[in-house]
C-alpha cells in the first residue's frame, strides 16, 4: 500500500507540483520578495523567514495531499477490490499515511540549501545559529507529520474532496493555533524536549487510529 501510494504520487504531477510549489514560495518569500523575511533586507545571518512560512504552507499542503487517498479508492472502484483482497484496515491507513508522510518530508528537506547559503554569506563565515535551525527542521518534519494525519481523518469523512480539504485545513489550523504552535516554537529554540516529540507523535497516531475507526465502520 505504501509503494502503490507512493508510485502514484510521483508517477503524476501532483508530487512535482506540491514539492515545486511549497520550495518555490519558500523561496521567493526569502530571497525575492521585500519583507520582513527576507534574508538579505534583515540584515540577519538566518532563516526564520522559513520557519515562520512553513506552518501556514504545510496547512494547505497535508490536507491537499491526503484528500483523495479514500475518495480515489471509492470513485474507481479500487475500494471494492481492495476489501475483495481482505487487505487489513490497519495496513491500508497506515500505508496511505506514510506515503503522504514522505512527500511532504521530501518538500521541507531540501530548505537546508537555505541554511547553506545563509551559512556561505553569514559574516564571518557560518555565524549562524545551527541549533536554533536543526530544531526548528525537527519541528516541521514532526508538525508535517501531525498535519497529514489530521489530513488523513479528514479525507475519511467524506467521499467529496473539496470537503476534505477544507475539513482537513480548518482542523490543522485549529490545532495550530490551540496546541501545536506551542510546541513547536518550543523546539524552533534549538532545544529537542522529548515532551514535545511525544506529543507531536501521539496527535499523528491518535489521528491515524481514530481514521482506522472511520474506515473499520464504513467497511
Amino acid at each position: 500500500m505504501y509503494r502503490k501510494e507512493l508510485t502514484y504520487y510521483f508517477s503524476t504531477p501532483i508530487a512535482y507540483v506540491v514539492i515545486g510549489l511549497y520550495l518555490l514560495t519558500i523561496s521567493l518569500f526569502l530571497w525575492v520578495i521585500p519583507g520582513e523575511w527576507n534574508v538579505i533586507d534583515a540584515g540577519y545571518a538566518d532563516v526564520n523567514g522559513l520557519f515562520a512560512l512553513s506552518p501556514w504552507l504545510l496547512m494547505l499542503l497535508c490536507p491537499a495531499l491526503t484528500m483523495r487517498l479514500f475518495s480515489d479508492e471509492k470513485q474507481s472502484g479500487m475500494w471494492d477490490l481492495l476489501l475483495s483482497k481482505r487487505v487489513s484496515v490497519s495496513r491500508m491507513v497506515w500505508g496511505k499515511y506514510l506515503a503522504a508522510w514522505t512527500l511532504t518530508a521530501v518538500s521541507i528537506v531540501p530548505c537546508v540549501v537555505h541554511y547553506i547559503v545563509v551559512y556561505q554569506i553569514a559574516e564571518p563565515a557560518g555565524n549562524v545559529d545551527g541549533g536554533a535551525f536543526a530544531g526548528s527542521m525537527v519541528g516541521l518534519l514532526l508538525l508535517s507529520a501531525a498535519f497529514t494525519a489530521i489530513g488523513l481523518l479528514a479525507s475519511s469523512w467524506s467521499s467529496n474532496q473539496i470537503v476534505s480539504f477544507l475539513c482537513g485545513a480548518v482542523t490543522c489550523f485549529a490545532m495550530y493555533w490551540l496546541t501545536l504552535q506551542e510546541h513547536f516554537n518550543s523546539l524552533a529554540r534549538g532545544v529537542i524536549d522529548l515532551r514535545d516529540v511525544v506529543f507531536f507523535v501521539s496527535v499523528a497516531v491518535v489521528c491515524v487510529l481514530l481514521t482506522m475507526l472511520v474506515v473499520s465502520r464504513k467497511k
